[in-house]
């Protein structure tokens, strides 16, 4: 139960961060997005000191943004192997019984033929669109969807929004100062997981106060 627990805990967190970096990665790209954000966030806090739950729910520029990266930059591209329990055809192609199938959602997150400007970073698609990542629009599943979708996506979807959050409404990011928006490195590191290449490095500027304890 140990090695089973560890594994749970790893595979939560390391995925939970890597989606988090990718989303300040394309924030400090479009820095247009940031502020947009920011602008909702702190109009709706007030200079409040903390951040909870509750104050989540009339903010909706954040959920877009999180829908926008986890369309970009699924951080398992090929969910998990599915073992197909009857032979089946899909597609023209026979598919036989026992068959181990991937589903490369990276690659559809980006299909022209289901996303208009497939490959540009537009939270704001979101606010046109009824499509959502809980497992019934298949254009967009990177959780995975039917009897088999991931059991952590309530817990993952509530961890990234408050702390995108949190870090958008307590803190400036800026890039170091030889690099600039267009000239970031954005080159992805293909796995099991779809991480950075290289680390990003920003510079923080506190803007709103942090209550002791709250982001140690």
């Amino acid at each position: 139960m140990t090695c089973i627990g560890q594994d749970m805990f790893a595979g939560g967190s390391e995925t939970t961060s890597t989606i988090l970096e990718w989303a300040m990665s394309e924030l400090v790209k479009n820095p247009q997005v940031m502020q947009k954000a920011q602008a909702e966030i702190r109009l709706a806090l007030q200079g409040r000191s903390r951040i909870t739950e509750d104050d989540l729910i009339n903010l909706s520029y954040p959920k877009n943004i999180i829908k926008e990266i986890l369309r970009l930059h699924p951080v398992a591209p090929l969910l998990m192997p599915k073992e197909c329990q009857e032979s089946c055809k899909i597609l023209g192609y026979d598919i036989p019984k026992g068959s181990i199938m991937l589903v490369n959602v990276w690659a559809i997150g980006r299909d022209h033929r289901y996303w208009d400007d497939a490959e540009v970073f537009l939270p704001e698609r979101f606010e046109e669109i009824t499509v959502d990542f809980g497992g019934t629009n298949y254009e967009f599943i990177p959780f995975g969807g039917g009897r088999r979708i991931c059991p952590g996506i309530a817990f993952a979807h509530a961890t990234l929004e408050l702390a995108l959050t949190a870090l958008l409404y307590h803190f400036d990011w800026h890039l170091p100062p030889s690099v600039t928006p267009d000239g970031l490195d954005m080159e992805e590191e293909f796995g099991m997981s779809v991480r950075r290449k290289r680390d990003l490095h920003l510079h923080p500027v506190i803007h709103v106060g942090v209550e002791k304890g709250i982001m140690s």
